[in-house]
């Protein structure tokens, strides 16, 4: 079978890893590479062995044809760059979140549709082997009728920490539960309800947020709910990142560093031989065996092998006509609760989902409590927390 060709817009860290993955992968062809620094270009086009370098995105459409195009840019940009990509005819696969409002999704989407085109945002946790060895273990009845999940994230301050790594949790815990119907949430700055002038822009170009602290429950058909936190820790804490899954007869938990486990009851105590949690064996897909035939991954848990997981589901859904496990039309979904979190946690009420009005609520919250929109803030995440400790007097 012929391979999908690609092309990868912006040669960054995220552009950079998208383009191993796929330029790893046995049914993927990269036939052309944009960024607007010559360096980047030259330094993975090297690595990679890819002379078709571009500083115009149509320009490189028009001349490699590729089959996918790959946005691995700011969010600010997402929107603007994949109505460019459809309109050109071509697949594509974007950064999350997919847009900054979902007023901007539902015009993307419709795009797509129309044109008959697949689209997908790079939820790669979702499509990665430890998430899918527990979808695996949960079809498979090893902990009964699910009831409850639970998520947390890195500890970012919790509104970024929501548009950045909230964005792989809540598409993950999608994997185990099907579409959202109601969300409910608080937000804390500086330990008191957020208010609308705690509504800030987020960095690296994410829209409006609000909330060092964030709780917020998730409810599923069949009585199923879910607790997501997105809480800011003194420090970044990797370990912190993980989903369980409560059932009837057990538990099953992916771990950020440590990958799946099961635990055969469902509750326990540390005394009590039953209740050991038990590490999963890896579901890997047929192509990574083929990806370990030359240069062999560390690890199933690297951030390289869920790059490559995404991949090989995108051949896969191309190759069978369907949609992304990741797709577009879930990655809207994961915006829709992304912003039902914020207006519930602004005007203190559950959000039934979808949301009537697609508009962002952090800004309308604001309007109409008579502030202008919010004033730029630093883009690096570090120089934004300084500026952001500085407003609240610390």
């Amino acid at each position: 079978m012929q391979p999908y060709r690609i092309a990868i817009l912006g040669c960054r860290a995220r552009g950079a890893a998208a383009a191993r993955a796929y330029h790893a992968h046995p049914r993927a062809q990269i036939v052309g590479l944009c960024d607007l620094v010559p360096e980047r270009l030259a330094q993975l086009g090297a690595e990679l062995g890819v002379d078709a370098h571009f500083t115009d995105l149509d320009q490189m459409i028009e001349q490699s044809r590729p089959d996918i195009v790959a946005i691995p840019t700011a969010t600010e940009f997402h929107y603007e760059l994949c109505m460019r990509v459809l309109e050109h005819g071509v697949n594509l696969e974007v950064e999350k979140p997919l847009c900054t409002t979902l007023a901007e999704a539902d015009i993307l989407l419709a795009k797509a549709q129309a044109k008959g085109l697949r689209t997908a945002v790079h939820h790669q946790s979702r499509a990665g082997v430890s998430i899918q060895t527990l979808a695996h273990a949960l079809r498979a009845g090893q902990i009964g009728q699910p009831h409850y999940l639970t998520a947390s994230g890195k500890g970012y301050y919790g509104g970024y920490g929501l548009m950045n790594i909230g964005t792989h949790l809540i598409n993950s815990l999608l994997e185990f539960t099907g579409p959202c119907r109601r969300v409910s949430a608080i937000a804390l700055v500086d330990g008191r309800p957020a208010t609308p002038a705690d509504v800030i822009l987020a960095p690296s170009g994410m829209g409006p947020i609000m909330g060092e602290h964030i709780t917020a429950t998730l409810q599923f058909a069949g009585n199923l709910t879910a607790t997501l936190r997105q809480h800011r820790f003194p420090a970044i804490d990797s370990p912190a990142m993980n989903i369980e899954i409560l059932g009837a007869t057990g538990r099953l938990l992916h771990s950020h560093q440590r990958g799946p486990w099961w635990l055969p009851v469902p509750s326990y105590t540390p005394d009590d031989e039953q209740s050991i949690w038990q590490p999963l064996e890896f579901r890997l897909p047929a192509a990574y065996h083929h990806r370990q035939n030359q240069t062999t991954f560390q690890s199933p848990l690297e951030s390289a092998a869920d790059d490559y997981g995404f991949v090989e589901e995108y051949v896969q859904a191309l190759d069978q006509g369907r949609e992304h496990i990741c797709s577009g039309i879930q990655g809207r979904h994961v915006m829709e609760i992304m912003m039902g979190i914020f207006e519930s946690a602004a005007y203190g009420h559950p959000v039934d989902l979808p949301q009537a009005q697609r508009d962002h609520p952090l800004l309308r919250w604001r309007q109409e409590a008579g502030l202008a929109p919010p004033t730029p803030t630093p883009r690096p995440y570090p120089e934004w927390l300084q500026a952001e400790d500085q407003r609240l007097g610390r």
